[in-house]
């Protein structure tokens, strides 16, 4: 295939409008520390703002929750502000000569004031050039960060003429407590004239302030020329910061950190190879695939140490800690992709997920820096690690995991750890559901009896695919008890519901098992972020029953015609997905149709394919991927820390890991001529499909080899972990 620089392919503003709450600034693959400017938006970027509030150093990419980050954001003036609030001293900018790549941003602010980042793993860096002959001050703030971020302390100190350092206190998102950051910022030059404010207003000369909530930092201030600041964040200590600086930026210019950054990207983003003669549609996918391989985050310093869940420094020695685990959303595509692209990377975080059961008691569910948040529902982790272990990345581990999903899946945490698990588990073990009770307590965002019905249903996943793995490892009544308990979401059928002309539904329970009442499949009670449209497809490890409770494999598949509104997408694909399908980041309910901004029922086109009617999955995923389009508004809802981006690789490729903890992956027609996956174990995975042609409905006739003739054609991981060539055969389908 021909050799093009896949830097060059990827366009990092996609995703920074209409929700998608990505970060157009520089990163390394699965950085610590960023560069990136900062708006008016809770993310940190919005396309639309058209103020500058500073350039920060810590952002996630996709979350949904507000208190995201942007720490330690700088930004270059000319003059000292009347106000040290950044909302009032912003610097406008607009687009023109504003550049994103991986690993390198730049822009021209007011005053014709020029700001270039890029990044190590564990540093920010920014170039800053003011006009000829303009003496360039930096304001360093501590005591703001993201729109909608509290930062509750903040201090800075002035060391020397080259160096600030200090710390910041901000909130973890999504119902998580305060956390404590360390910072280092060293510049290439020295300064001449300093100074710190706080809430009192501006003290020249003075090298040092402390204290809680209010506007609080440093500025300093150089003779005429370009100025490099490295910026460092640690969770450890300020001797952490500092050793990250001198190891991955000592000595280095601006242009060595990006070129080696970039080149780091390149060897990331190699990793998969495509055939298309469109631009945009080359963009699109890697872009994708660079969204993906942004997170999770490096959690170590450059020694080693981290801080855990127990509040302790410890020390990862050989291997690389990460963290800020979004579960709820990887679980279903971005942990398989990561398992399948970076063998190495995987193994590690699953090390960092066991880790954290370690110091903290219990397994995550969403683990922001060295804490649990509870944020959404469910059970997660469990599907998370079966894969991992399916991948075999918990090598000489799989027993000391098992305990812990077993812990996970049988108990509940007490009420003095901060997790809250499976807080169901009471009703769900001894009847078969989680009761849906909205006053039930909560210790974070979410509960699971707060949507009992959409816990259940995870839980039933859950436990099927550690009944697998117990299976595997020898222990067999745990196997069949986990068997069956992952058919628990049959209680919560209700064959008396009808809606839309189609009978049975998922129905919430109350505590006392009474069903709920009032009800509408339609409604918002008993789901998290969901209907039971969306939810009733949650149960891809029982498709036999599933089929029939719907009344048999034709019913079923009506009512996926319905779901997908399939004869419109037949007829026009691009306008039915953006009318006809739910079209809000933020619209979960009141719903019957399928939502490709969220993750519920992201694997219901592959539904078809299980019920027998593989040539529709083709149809409905080739109409979602019209969703992504080469532009700031280009990804489906939050991007969620690379999950809708890990859709769009897996489906572009022509398959899906539809059914967690099975190690198959469900195929579909591919969007390109030719794909080839480099595996780290020096295989190929080689997809052909000579008549692919993305403008139109596709259908799959034929796969030949690389298959072990799993159920409904699926396609073997053990078959692409050792290399092979899918030969695909197309057909055109007529308007």
């Amino acid at each position: 295939m021909e050799a093009l620089d896949p830097i060059e392919s990827v366009n990092t503003f996609i995703g920074t409008k209409d929700e998608g709450n990505t970060f157009p600034g520089a990163s390394t693959p699965f950085g610590k520390t960023h560069s990136s400017p900062i708006t008016a938006h809770y993310a940190g970027y919005r396309y639309d703002d058209r103020q500058i509030r500073g350039f920060g150093h810590f952002f996630l990419s996709g979350a949904g929750c507000w208190e995201q980050g942007g720490l330690v954001p700088i930004l270059p003036v000319t003059t000292l502000p009347a106000s040290f609030d950044h909302r009032n001293y912003a610097a406008t900018y607009d687009h023109a000569g504003e550049v994103g790549e991986p690993g390198y941003y730049r822009v021209e602010l007011a005053g014709d004031i020029t700001v270039e980042c890029t990044a190590t793993t564990r540093v920010g860096v920014e170039r800053y050039t003011w006009p000829g002959g303009v003496r360039g001050t930096l304001l360093v703030n501590v005591g703001q960060a993201n729109d909608k971020e509290p930062v509750s302390a903040g201090s800075v100190r002035i060391v020397g003429d080259r160096t600030i350092t200090g710390t910041v206190q901000t909130q973890a998102f999504c119902g998580g407590g305060p956390y404590l950051t360390h910072f280092t910022t060293e510049f290439d030059r020295p300064f001449d004239t300093f100074g710190t404010w706080d809430p009192a207003g501006a003290r020249p000369d003075n090298r040092q302030s402390s204290g809680a909530q209010g506007l609080r930092g440093a500025w300093v201030t150089f003779t005429p020329g370009p100025v490099t600041a490295r910026t460092e964040l640690s969770q450890v200590d300020q001797d952490g910061a500092a050793n990250n600086l001198a190891v991955e930026t000592g000595g280095k210019t601006f242009d060595d950190v990006r070129a080696e950054t970039q080149q780091a990207w390149r060897d990331e983003l190699g990793c998969v190879e495509i055939e298309t003669d469109d631009q945009d549609e080359r963009t699109v996918f890697y872009t994708a695939l660079y969204h993906v391989l942004l997170q999770p985050l490096t959690g170590s310093d450059a020694d080693g140490r981290y801080r855990g869940f127990d509040g302790r420094v410890h020390r990862a020695d050989g291997w690389t800690y990460y963290e800020y685990f979004s579960l709820w959303d990887t679980y279903r595509a971005h942990n398989q992709l990561l398992a399948l692209l970076r063998t190495q990377r995987s193994k590690d975080i699953a090390k960092s997920v066991l880790a954290i059961h370690e110091q903290g008691g219990w397994l995550p569910r969403w683990a922001f820096a060295n804490q649990e948040t509870n944020c959404m529902t469910g059970d997660p982790v469990t599907p998370f690690l079966v894969d991992l272990w399916r991948f075999g990345h918990l090598d000489g581990l799989e027993e000391q995991a098992y305990a812990a999903l077993v812990q996970n899946a049988d108990g509940v945490p007490p009420a003095g750890s901060r997790f809250q698990g499976r807080s169901g588990n009471p009703s769900y073990l001894s009847r078969g559901f989680v009761q849906y009770d909205k006053r039930f307590p909560k210790k974070g965002q979410d509960t699971d009896p707060h949507h009992g019905a959409s816990a259940t249903l995870e839980y039933a996943l859950a436990d099927a695919t550690l009944a697998i793995m117990a299976a595997a490892l020898g222990h067999e009544q745990d196997a069949a008890r986990l068997g069956t308990r992952s058919r628990n979401h049959r209680t919560l059928w209700d064959r008396s519901v009808t809606d839309r002309g189609f009978t049975g539904f998922p129905r919430p329970k109350l505590g006392n098992g009474d069903w709920l009442n009032p009800y509408s499949p339609q409604g918002p009670d008993g789901f998290h972020e969901g209907t039971a449209w969306q939810y009733q497809w949650l149960a891809q490890h029982d498709v036999e029953w599933l089929v029939t409770a719907m009344g048999g494999t034709a019913a079923a598949e009506a009512r996926l015609d319905d779901f997908f509104a399939y004869e419109d997408l037949l007829r026009d694909p691009a306008r039915t997905v953006r009318e006809k399908w739910v079209v809000g980041p933020y619209e979960y309910y009141n719903q019957f149709r399928y939502n490709p901004n969220n993750e519920p029922d992201l694997h219901a086109p592959w539904m078809y394919a299980l019920i027998g009617r593989p040539e529709k999955t083709s149809v409905v995923v080739r109409a979602a991927q019209t969703l992504f389009v080469n532009g700031p508004a280009g990804v489906t809802g939050n991007d969620d820390l690379g999950t809708m981006s890990a859709w769009y690789v897996f489906s572009a490729l022509g398959m899906y890991p539809a059914v967690p903890g099975t190690g198959e992956f469900v195929p579909h027609a591919p969007k390109y001529r030719k794909a080839v996956v480099h595996l780290e174990n020096g295989e190929d995975v080689v997809i052909v499909a000579p008549a692919a042609d993305s403008a139109k409905a596709q259908v799959v006739r034929r796969i030949r080899g690389g298959t072990s003739g799993g159920p409904d054609g699926r396609i073997a991981l053990a078959d692409l972990v050792t290399g092979t060539t899918l030969e695909v055969d197309l057909h055109t389908l007529s308007n």
